[in-house]
């Protein structure tokens, strides 16, 4: 057959010709476009295609996103078609949210972005004393997501346009005008009062409690008067630590090593550009797009007439307001910080040299390469002391799970003390006292609540043996014994009759300013001139005026049939309060009429053209236009 083959070459060339170019017409080139835009379409949205590339690139996202908040998770739970789909249903609801803004116009201003900016923690942290942003800090953030700051931007404004689409349906609601003014009436009415207020600290120094009281009251609140269990432990930990102390790594192994991972301690090759963007919108009209196209070629023929001239022309021209005013310089990048047209279109050009049009999702850019910074090869030496530290750590993890079986076993085999699996893995047992079923501030390990709950065992605390192994982290086991228990007992009157005294008097004179905050009510009732209060105040549930909660409330429920009105209040350990109702204050004509003109405009928008269709826009077009392919 080989030979056949080799004697017949030609003849056999031209039957595969006939045999695959056929193939690669009818169907190589379909899978080449495929390929090249993201492979096939999954769904669409108001004509839109999300890709399988798309698809995978936002599960991929996802499941990062996942494992970077629950480090211990199994991945494979998200290897799963379900996960898988539910993904691809919260991107079809994101473009829905774009295409929603998009249509209603909605966007974010410079001002409604640098708000949201600012709160940020991770960008506020970027600050520098002067309250500046550190831009090269930030753009390294930011290319470590594989973003430019201007992607990055972008999509925070698309954002804050989705959000903007949620709110006006998710924080509006409608009401009858009678429920509208029973609300508003109960938050906007006020009450003009007058106050006395006793204080228990007015009687404190008048109170000289008993013994017999206050042994009635030790007896009365026994557990008031509790001390918590307490143990003494000693304990050994096994980590990573532990384990790479006595890791030698052999020299042979460690070039290897770096002769392997060359590349990546160098580094990646950075790129310097400027550009001069003309802002276009994806989801923008077609005419729109056209004339933001005409622009750019314009600016294009200019730029290429005078290349000297690249900076001033982006000073006057470019929209993109972060790089116009530095002449549209970008500073350094790597690969995977700019959207991938405009990487392309940069790694392709030589130093000094200008792109034609390039558009992105953010319109169209003119290029112009001013630097290329190649990585920089490090030496062995240099490099030692890092590349032993890693080699060091990748044994140790090989070496950990051989050592967690031993300690594991060890634990439980001997569990009359740490001592023996100490010995063997080369570990230090360590102490603690006084420890508490709860953790307290203090050593991490000994006060981890997994190994308190084990500590805290029936087992541990009767019989003083071993604990289990417990993982207390990735890579981090823990066992521990009690050396010394202290059960929860009742404090003798002895050792706290000082809190008890406290407690008495405070009781008792609390009794007293309520007795006595009672006695002027009454008084005051039956003649209202011989009454001590304060200045008269107006308050309500929006103005307090410093009043405590249960007092304002308490004044706006009281009985306002006949005026003056008197009302007792109880302020718990606060004392006692005397109200005096004066005056009942209605919401004003003018706030009322406002409101109900308010109301009546809100209406009024709903039944506009423009209200129907933001609803129309809502209830049909939502659940309209979205295909999803049969998977």
């Amino acid at each position: 057959m080989f030979d056949f083959v080799r004697k017949h070459t030609r003849v056999m060339q031209f039957l595969l010709f006939l045999l695959i170019f056929p193939s690669f017409v009818l169907f190589g080139l379909e899978g080449y476009n495929s390929f090249r835009e993201g492979g096939a379409t999954v769904a669409t949205v108001d004509g839109q295609d999300i890709t399988q590339g798309d698809w995978d690139a936002a599960h991929r996202s996802q499941v990062e996103r996942m494992r970077s908040s629950m480090p211990n998770v199994d991945v494979k739970l998200f290897d799963t078609p379900e996960a898988k789909y539910s993904t691809l249903e919260r991107l079809v609801r994101d473009r829905l949210l774009q295409v929603a803004a998009s249509q209603l116009r909605l966007g974010a201003s410079d001002s409604r972005l640098a708000a949201e900016l600012q709160q940020n923690p991770t960008i506020a942290a970027l600050r520098r004393a002067d309250g500046t942003l550190d831009m090269d800090r930030y753009r390294q953030l930011l290319a470590t997501q594989g973003m430019s700051p201007e992607s990055f931007e972008a999509q925070v404004r698309a954002d804050l346009a989705a959000r903007q689409v949620m709110s006006g349906v998710g924080v509006t609601s409608f009401s009858s005008v009678a429920l509208a003014d029973v609300t508003l009436n109960a938050f906007y009415e006020q009450r003009q009062v007058q106050v006395a207020r006793f204080a228990p600290g007015n009687y404190l120094s008048q109170i000289n409690p008993t013994e017999a009281e206050l042994e009635t009251y030790y007896k009365a609140n026994a557990d008031k008067f509790q001390s918590a269990e307490r143990a003494d432990i000693e304990y050994v930990v096994l980590n990573l630590s532990a384990v790479q102390k006595d890791i030698v790594v052999p020299e042979a192994e460690l070039k290897t090593y770096f002769e392997q991972n060359a590349a990546r301690l160098a580094g990646l090759e950075e790129r310097r550009a400027s550009h001069i963007l003309i802002n276009a919108d994806k989801a923008a009209p077609a005419a729109e797009r056209d004339a933001a196209r005409t622009k750019a070629q314009a600016l294009l023929v200019d730029v290429q007439k005078s290349p000297a001239q690249f900076a001033e022309l982006a000073r006057k021209n470019s929209q993109d307001t972060g790089s116009a005013a530095k002449g549209g310089d970008l500073d350094f990048f790597g690969r995977g910080a700019m959207v991938k047209s405009f990487e392309e279109a940069a790694f392709a050009l030589k130093k000094g040299e200008i792109s034609g049009l390039v558009e992105t999702e953010f319109g169209f850019h003119i290029i112009r390469l001013t630097d290329i910074k190649q990585p920089e090869q490090k030496s062995f030496e240099s490099q030692r002391a890092k590349l032993e530290q890693e080699v060091r750590t990748q044994l140790a993890q090989r070496k950990f799970a051989e050592a967690a079986e031993q300690f594991t076993n060890l634990v439980y085999e001997q569990s009359d003390g740490l001592k023996p699996a100490a010995e063997r893995l080369k570990l230090d047992v360590q102490y603690a006292s006084n420890l508490a079923r709860e953790p307290v501030a203090g050593n991490i390990a000994a006060n981890n609540p997994k190994l308190l709950a084990a500590v805290f065992s029936q087992d541990s605390i009767e019989k003083k043996r071993n604990t289990e192994a417990v993982e207390l982290a990735p890579n981090v086991l823990a066992a521990a014994r009690i050396t010394r228990y202290s059960p929860a007992r009742t404090l003798p009157l002895d050792e706290v009759k000082a809190r008890v005294r406290e407690q008495v008097v405070l009781q008792q004179a609390n009794d007293r300013t309520r007795a006595e905050g009672a006695s002027k009510l009454a008084e005051w009732k039956a003649s209202p001139d011989a009454a001590k209060l304060s200045a008269a105040i107006v308050i309500s549930r929006e103005a307090k005026q410093a009043q405590p909660n249960v007092l304002v409330e308490a004044a706006l429920r009281a009985s306002t049939q006949a005026l003056p009105s008197w009302v007792g209040v109880d302020l718990g350990a606060s004392g006692y309060a005397v109200v005096k109702v004066e005056k009942v204050i209605p919401r004003d004509a003018a706030n009322a009429a406002g409101l109900a003109r308010e109301r009546d405009q809100y209406a009024q928008w709903w039944a506009s053209a423009e209200g129907l269709a933001y609803y129309k826009l809502l209830k049909e077009k939502f659940k309209a236009e979205i295909k999803i392919a049969r998977l």
